[in-house]
């Protein structure tokens, strides 16, 4: 591995300017931190365009991670702790940072069951919360997530870190929402949005069915557009004073709510 231990270094420079989207955008690329993320990158076949570890101080970095890494033939560098500090994101101390190019999902690429499950998120705001969707679609095993009129980027850094690598695992694709609503109209999937308004709960609906739960953003909730399209409204019961809760838990209430359907479907 070559050591590095200059700031001033080209290769810590490029990792850097990839913390802007604008960058991140023009070189396909993004950057995954962290033990895990890095595995669920390379669990996905996804190309590395190089590999930063520190192993000093209190960061570290497994052998057998490095060991795969170059088994693969991907290049990696050996980083000081100043060094990897200034590259590092938050206070996480797995010191291993990858340059990982973007998935490139398609809407007419998706490759989906005969009763599928989508879930589509309109004008997420907040990364953390991208991030706490997709983790809750892998555990679900949710076909796809469109996220639709996009407010963050899918492949910031804080998305990934935050999915823990399930950005990786779930086929997720930009579009608009009228991209959206076409796609799943032309192949009979339901749209259930989640609206706080809604007249029935939406444990009392049908979702083992092909369906796709529609989430819009905790400020705004969804838009006149989902309103009026969308085949059912449901709403998550509130018995205090808030009227809604996080986007992330809504989608993990409704999500599972279509999982255990699906699955005393299969027991009778």
């Amino acid at each position: 591995m070559e050591k590095i231990t200059s700031l001033q270094n080209s290769g810590i420079k490029r990792v850097v300017r990839l913390r802007t989207k604008k960058t991140r955008e023009a070189k396909g690329l993004t950057l995954v931190e962290g033990i895990r993320e890095v595995r669920q990158a390379l669990k996905a076949g996804l190309r590395f365009a190089g590999v930063y570890v520190c192993r000093e101080g209190t960061y570290h970095c497994p052998d057998d991670l490095i060991a795969e890494l170059e088994a693969r033939q991907i290049r990696v560098f050996d980083c000081v702790c100043s060094v990897y500090g200034k590259m590092a994101y938050g206070d996480r101390k797995e010191g291993v940072l990858a340059l990982v190019d973007q998935p490139d999902h398609t809407l007419a690429g998706l490759k989906l069951s005969e009763k599928p499950l989508i879930v589509v998120m309109e004008r997420v705001e907040k990364p953390g919360n991208l991030g706490a969707v997709l983790r809750t679609c892998d555990g679900a095993g949710v076909e796809a997530l469109l996220v639709c009129d996009e407010l963050t980027d899918i492949y910031n850094p804080n998305v990934v870190r935050s999915s823990l690598g399930a950005a990786f695992t779930v086929p997720t694709v930009m579009c608009s929402s009228r991209e959206a609503l076409e796609f799943l109209r032309a192949r009979g999937v339901c749209t259930v949005a989640a609206v706080v308004q809604a007249s029935e709960e939406y444990f009392k609906k049908d979702l083992a069915a092909s369906c796709a739960i529609v989430l819009g953003s905790e400020q705004d909730g969804l838009s006149d557009f989902w309103l009026r399209n969308a085949d059912v409204q449901v709403r998550i019961p509130m018995k205090g004073s808030m009227d809604s809760l996080n986007v992330s838990v809504s989608a993990a209430i409704m999500v599972y709510e279509a999982v255990r359907q699906r699955w005393i479907g299969k027991d009778s």
